[in-house]
């Protein structure tokens, strides 16, 4: 098998060295060329043919959301990865990039200096993203891979029959989930009758720059979660970078707890933490979604959902950027529906009002998209 070609794009020399390094160092991958800018990195694409690309945001004559937004009119299915700052501008540049079509990010190494350990978090971040986006099988030491292949779900679950009262709605995404969630979520409607929760990948400053981003373009208010607050109808809650969140039957209602438990199949905050207590919380009253991401968190967590009774979609592989976290569920016969992305609002709206009284007033964007259906 040909090893995948990567173009490296940043200004900064140390950086290239170790971007570099890391990408020679691995068998299956090899650097195909450099570019100190986007526009040099722009005229190098056809002569080096890459597979992928790492792309630094702020570079002089073209940064990197420049030549993103040029590179799409050419290359609308290159992938890309980001190289981004720990900081508020570094956050808010990469979702930026995200929203202009880059494909996933990594965080730059906040000391250079110290290149050994500089490198090794690089590589363990940008590695397995960069063989996942060419489609390439990904292994890790950290984290054992379990066999996505077909299984009987345990006869355990109850059998269910008939339509049932969703209460909840409990959503985990990774790689491409960005894009994905600014697609579904403006679909639901100002009248949505429950609770949304919500684990994306993403480390501190970069949810709450997500779910400003994500407010602005839905009916619903979108903010992360704080430990203690209450679960109520038409309100979506993101979990914070660097924080599992879970939720806690109180005597008043359902409650957010975040903690900083360790770390779940490598990620923190976890979707398998947050789909566990939302199990124990609404068993059979809960509709979980697993949308486009690398790696099997979630796997775990929709064992516990089915096996309390509720239901489960994931998002297709056509349509998802990165099909592993959705594959595991799928695979491992725990879906009841496998949806593509454009179809995932509508099932989800309708699935939500399925055994509710119609409202009296629809909102006028669900209306207009046909979200609500009976």
């Amino acid at each position: 098998m040909p090893k995948l070609r990567v173009l490296i794009v940043d200004d900064s020399v140390v950086i290239r060295r170790i971007v570099t390094d890391i990408i020679s160092g691995d068998p299956d991958l090899e650097v195909a060329g450099v570019a100190a800018n986007g526009r040099i990195a722009l005229d190098r694409i056809p002569q080096v043919n890459p597979d992928i690309i790492t792309l630094d945001v702020e570079m002089p004559e073209m940064d990197g959301l420049q030549m993103l937004k040029e590179l799409r009119k050419s290359y609308p299915r290159l992938p890309v990865i980001m190289f981004s700052t720990v900081t508020e501008r570094g956050a808010m540049a990469t979702i930026d990039a995200l929203s202009l079509g880059a494909s996933d990010y990594v965080t730059k190494p906040a000391n250079v200096g110290k290149v050994g350990e500089g490198m090794a978090r690089v590589r363990d971040d940008l590695i397995p993203k960069i063989k996942a986006l060419c489609g390439r099988p990904v292994r890790t030491s950290a984290q054992p891979v379990l066999s996505p292949v077909a299984r009987v779900f345990s006869p355990k679950s109850p059998i269910r029959t008939g339509p049932r009262r969703v209460e909840i709605v409990a959503i985990g995404t990774s790689t491409g989930g960005p894009n994905a969630l600014a697609e579904l979520l403006p679909g639901l409607p100002a009248n949505f009758p429950v609770p949304v929760v919500i684990v994306q990948h993403m480390p501190p400053v970069f949810t709450k720059l997500l779910a400003d981003r994500l407010a602005a373009k839905c009916s619903l208010a979108i903010v992360e979660g704080n430990t203690g607050e209450e679960l109520r109808p038409g309100k979506i809650w993101i979990a914070p970078g660097n924080y599992h969140m879970g939720l806690q039957q109180m005597p008043n209602g359902a409650r957010i707890q975040l903690n900083q438990e360790p770390p779940e199949n490598s990620c923190r905050p976890a979707v398998d933490v947050l789909f566990r207590s939302v199990a124990e919380v609404y068993g059979a009253a809960t509709l979980a979604v697993v949308l486009t991401g690398m790696g099997q968190d979630g796997l775990r967590g929709c064992e516990r959902i089915r096996e309390a009774g509720g239901q489960v979609f994931v998002q297709d592989e056509a349509s998802s950027v990165v099909w592993g976290m959705p594959a595991f569920v799928s695979r491992s016969g725990l879906a009841d529906k496998e949806l593509p992305l454009q179809q995932m609002g509508a099932e989800i709206v309708h699935q939500v009002w399925e055994g509710r009284p119609k409202p009296f007033e629809l909102d006028q964007k669900g209306a207009e998209r046909g979200y609500l259906r009976h």
